[in-house]
C-alpha cells in the first residue's frame, strides 16, 4: 500500500514505522519512570502520614513549632545569661602571684609574703606581710591596669608580674615538672 502523501515528501514508510516504534520505547520508558517515582512519592507520604489524619497531622506541626518558639527563646535567655555571668567574672579575682621571702636579716624561714591579686583587667591589690620579731605589718597597694601608682618593693613586683603573667608562669612550672 503506497501514500501518495509520503511519496510526495520523500519518506519511506519503513523509516516511519522505525521512527514511531522508538518512540513508543521511549515513551514506555518514561512511563515506567513516573510510575517508579510515584510509587515512591506514596510510600513516603504513608509513612509520614501513618496513623494520623488531617487535624491530628496539624496538631502534629503546630506543637513542634511551639517547641521551637521555646527553644528559640531558651535560647535567647541563655545568651543573656551568659553575658551577664562573663560580666561579672570579669571582675573577679582570676590572677594570683605570690612570693615568699625574709624581710629582715635577723629572721629566717620566709615568713614575709607578698600577695597580687588581680581580676580579668589586672586591676586588683597587692598585699605585704613582713614579719619581723616585734610583729607583723601589712601594707596593701591598688593595682590598675597592671600598674601601681605606689611604688613597689621588689617582692611586690614579683608578686605582680607573677599574677599578671600567670598563665605563664604555670606554663613555665608544668615545663619544669616534666623534666
Amino acid at each position: 500500500m503506497k501514500s501518495k502523501i509520503l511519496e510526495k515528501l520523500g519518506i519511506d514508510p519503513a523509516f516511519l514505522l522505525l521512527f514511531l516504534l522508538a518512540l513508543i520505547i521511549i515513551l514506555f520508558i518514561l512511563y515506567a519512570s513516573v510510575v517508579l517515582r510515584y510509587d515512591r512519592l506514596k510510600s513516603s507520604y504513608n509513612s509520614f502520614m501513618r496513623g494520623k489524619d488531617g487535624k491530628n497531622l496539624e496538631e502534629s506541626v503546630l506543637s513542634k513549632f511551639s517547641e521551637i518558639d521555646a527553644l528559640a527563646k531558651m535560647t535567647r535567655q541563655n545568651r543573656q545569661d551568659i553575658k551577664n555571668i562573663y560580666r561579672k567574672l570579669e571582675k573577679n579575682f582570676q590572677k594570683f602571684g605570690i612570693v615568699k621571702y625574709d624581710a629582715f636579716n635577723e629572721m629566717g624561714g620566709k615568713l614575709s609574703f607578698a600577695v597580687a591579686m588581680l581580676d580579668e583587667n589586672n586591676s586588683g591589690w597587692v598585699l605585704n606581710a613582713m614579719h619581723s620579731r616585734e610583729g607583723c605589718y601589712t601594707y596593701i597597694k591598688e593595682i590598675i591596669k597592671g600598674e601601681s601608682y605606689v611604688e613597689l618593693s621588689e617582692e611586690e613586683a614579683e608578686a605582680l608580674d607573677k599574677a599578671v603573667f600567670s598563665e605563664a608562669y604555670a606554663m613555665e612550672m608544668k615545663n619544669i615538672k616534666e623534666k
